[in-house]
């Protein structure tokens, strides 16, 4: 998955999911906390792979994932194409109005319009290259 896409969550904490997105997340997928401040959303094969990845780890470290399974809502979009986004998670991601959607390859998030534009503004040349360098690249 690949894009930025911008929207705003109306009043009963629903988002429109972008056409492009919609065809690559299917008809059910998994919404979730995020790694950073934000919500990330998982298609069905992605959320099968990391719930078989969890279920492989001793108990001891599998608890501190908890609130994350605990927090998850398996969506299905409305027929004008959007989401619930529910209060918890709206707060985790410090959601309010404007919103902004990244394709994230196998994943998408979703972002505050503004804690989003604060993380890009924090990315210069030199940051990226040092990211690609980390990775191998």
């Amino acid at each position: 998955m690949t894009g930025t896409y911008e929207h705003s969550i109306d009043a009963k904490g629903r988002l429109f999911i972008p056409a492009k997105l919609r065809e690559e997340l299917g008809v059910s997928f998994y919404l979730a906390m995020g790694i950073d401040t934000c919500l990330a959303i998982y298609p069905q094969a992605t959320w099968d792979k990391f719930t078989e990845k969890f279920a492989s780890l001793p108990m001891t470290q599998s608890r501190v994932m908890r609130p994350l399974f605990a927090n998850a809502v398996k969506c299905e979009l409305d027929s004008q194409g959007r989401i619930v986004i529910p209060q918890k998670l709206r707060k985790y991601a410090q959601l309010e109005k404007d919103a902004v959607i990244l394709g994230v390859n196998d994943r998408a998030e979703i972002w505050s319009a503004q804690l989003w534009q604060e993380d890009e503004e924090e990315m210069t040349p030199a940051k990226m290259a040092e990211c690609m360098s980390a990775l191998g690249f």
